[in-house]
């Protein structure tokens, strides 16, 4: 039987902590419709307490974004959780997600809060979101550095106080799989009233590990996953989400879990998130990336036009792409040359694509041209949009950027004078 694991999408919170992603209410509003299409379970829209935008943010995103629940992280103080609970007030499905460290580095450190002190407050923060809210989730920050009794002793404590999700963040991406998985696993069979919570994980890619460190709590029973869209985020980033979802979908074989995700919407949902943000997709970035299902070997392009299935293990219509594309260069065979031709409706003989072969191949082992990225912010009464743009010729790109940018700044010029609902920037 499969098991669903719930997909909880903090890009407009923990997302917009990547250096330069600042999204104003309206850019958010936009994300957070896509992130319900895209069918994720809860989506954390913002941190109430921490500015007016944010609260805002949360509020109409609380309001008008159907289908997910719509969450607000707050600390563990009773103005931050009260904050939340303003902005999330008279929404349908709401959720107040509050956190407290339980690591001894931060508790002397930063919160300058013994053991005890610690708990008590956790347990009262609970408690008090619990008069707000019916959804409580709680976060153990820097659970992975924390004494895993003292750990527990926390758990077992703020589920009596009414927290129904146990968020373990792995807050500085610090953990090894096993290790991270073992924790998980101790966590549920330790703690006595561990089954009346769903186990979360929030990992940090800070060694690289954020997907790998979640798919082993997956599998030693993690009912939920925090990520964010292209796994960006504080530092190195956060666990991707199409990471995620594209590794438990194709691998439910081992996984023996899925989610509810619409996997369709991966694409769309990446390129507008880039756009938005400014974040630029590295190339070879799994699954979203410009060269995830392009294959340029001749060996590989000559399987991949026998049978799908020799070079692929997921097919690029899964995710919201149309084909896979095959990059034609010096390592490109007959076949793959001779697909392209077709493609583009040329009929040639034998000896003519033998002949055009061979000058593609001469012409392939030159230098290739190298492609410009740029990226601008623009501001125009008081609102602030990104805009990218990509080219071989870098005045192009940089042109390309700033129009980009200008068609955000009219595009919202046009929703405020004239109520337009709907316009994709995809």
């Amino acid at each position: 039987m499969t098991r669903m694991i719930r997909i909880f999408d903090t890009t407009l919170r923990d997302g917009e902590q990547s250096p330069g992603a600042s999204m104003n209410v309206e850019e958010k509003l936009m994300i957070a419709k896509q992130l319900a299409r895209l069918g994720v379970d809860i989506i954390e829209a913002g941190f109430a307490y921490s500015s007016p935008g944010d609260f805002e943010a949360v509020r109409r995103i609380a309001l008008e974004v159907e289908g997910p629940v719509v969450c607000s992280l707050a600390r563990a103080r009773p103005e931050d959780i009260t904050r939340a609970s303003e902005a999330l007030r008279g929404a349908p499905r709401v959720r107040i997600h509050t956190f407290l460290s339980t690591s001894d580095i931060h508790l002397k450190h930063q919160f300058r809060m013994t053991r005890e002190e610690a708990k008590k407050r956790a347990v009262e923060m609970v408690q008090l979101a619990r008069t707000y809210v019916d959804d409580v989730e709680f976060s153990p920050m820097d659970a992975s550095r924390s004494d895993p009794a003292y750990l527990c002793e926390v758990i077992e404590a703020v589920i009596a106080a009414g927290a129904g999700t146990i968020n373990i963040p792995d807050t500085v991406g610090y953990a090894v799989p096993q290790e991270f998985g073992g924790l998980i696993k101790r966590i549920k069979d330790s703690v006595p009233n561990s089954g009346q919570a769903v186990i979360s994980v929030h990992c940090h890619n800070d060694l690289g590990l954020a997907v790998a460190n979640s798919l082993a709590a997956v599998v030693a029973g993690a009912g939920q996953v925090e990520c964010t869209i292209n796994g960006i985020g504080e530092r190195a980033g956060n666990t991707s989400l199409e990471e995620i979802v594209m590794g438990l979908r194709t691998r439910r074989d081992w996984y023996g879990a899925d989610t509810k995700v619409v996997t369709e919407e991966i694409s769309k949902t990446s390129r507008l998130v880039s756009k938005i943000t400014g974040m630029v997709i590295q190339p070879n970035k799994a699954i979203v990336g410009a060269n995830a299902f392009a294959h340029t070997s001749g060996i590989h392009q000559d399987g991949l036009l026998k049978d799908k299935t020799t070079y692929e293990i997921m097919r690029p219509e899964s995710v919201g792409l149309e084909q896979v594309k095959l990059v034609m260069g010096k390592l490109s065979g007959r076949h793959a040359f001779r697909q392209r031709l077709e493609d583009l409706g040329y009929k040639l003989t034998e000896e003519e694509v033998n002949h055009a072969f061979e000058r593609f191949k001469r012409l392939a082992d030159q230098k290739k041209e190298t492609q410009g990225e740029v990226s601008v912010r623009v501001e125009e009464d008081g609102r602030t949009v990104s805009g990218h743009g990509a080219d071989t010729d870098i005045i192009t790109a940089a042109a390309r950027a700033y129009l980009n940018a200008l068609n955000k700044l009219a595009y919202f010029a046009a929703k405020q004078a004239e109520g337009i609902q709907k316009v994709s920037l995809i």
